[in-house]
């Protein structure tokens, strides 16, 4: 049987009223069948095995989505995958707008979450992009012309870091939208933290951000 931890935390998130609970109702059954590990992370319910992250549940606008931690390295026999976006090295995405579709593919889910789990047993990893390889939006090289410190700062962030914030900001269509996510990660930059990184000292996951930061506004 699964393992449940912050029952409190998943049953708000699942009896609350929100759009698709009716779905992520199904795509949980789904994966709990799989006798994985239930959790709370990120504010979402996420599924483990020993350890590892195998799949997360979440709501968007047009559908509601499991996600596969790894899916890159499935196999995909049915061709269902969803790569969110371009930039999204690992992550893949079976997409569902009713209950009925999401019952539809119950056993494919379950094909596949089967699958995450013997990646996951073997070890197997993602090829990842070095930081060389990502795309520098225009808007980052002219705050960098603008602001020495800053490219200064930048590169002395861990690679990891560097790739998530040139993927935060590559990712928007808009240039009123790049201009705006460079202006507001200035100054995280500056303090030596990353895009996910806890500001506020609170977050019980240091150093990244757990959301804890939402008591100050209390």
């Amino acid at each position: 049987m699964p393992q449940h931890h912050n029952p409190t935390e998943l049953d708000l998130f699942f009896n609350k009223e929100q759009k698709w609970q009716a779905e992520m109702k199904a795509l949980r059954t789904i994966a709990v069948s799989c006798n994985l590990t239930e959790e709370f992370k990120w504010r979402h319910p996420c599924y483990t095995f020993n350890g590892g992250n195998i799949a997360i549940i979440h709501g968007f606008k047009m559908y509601c989505a499991i996600s596969f931690f790894k899916g890159a390295l499935l196999s995909d026999k049915k061709n269902i995958l969803v790569q969110q976006t371009k930039n999204v090295q690992s992550g893949r995405q079976i997409r569902g707008a009713t209950v009925e579709e999401i019952l539809q593919l119950k056993h494919i889910i379950k094909e596949y979450l089967n699958e995450a789990i013997e990646i996951e047993k073997q070890g197997l990893k993602v090829p990842q992009k070095t930081t060389a390889e990502f795309v520098l939006a225009d808007e980052l090289v002219l705050a960098f012309k603008q602001q020495p410190a800053l490219q200064k700062a930048f590169y002395t962030l861990t690679p990891g870091r560097q790739r998530e914030y040139l993927l935060h900001f590559s990712s928007a269509k808009q240039a009123t939208t790049r201009i705006a996510r460079v202006e507001n990660c200035i100054p995280r930059i500056l303090n030596g933290k990353g895009l996910s990184d806890c500001l506020c000292g609170l977050s019980k996951r240091m150093p990244y951000c757990d959301g804890s930061h939402k008591q100050l506004k209390k």
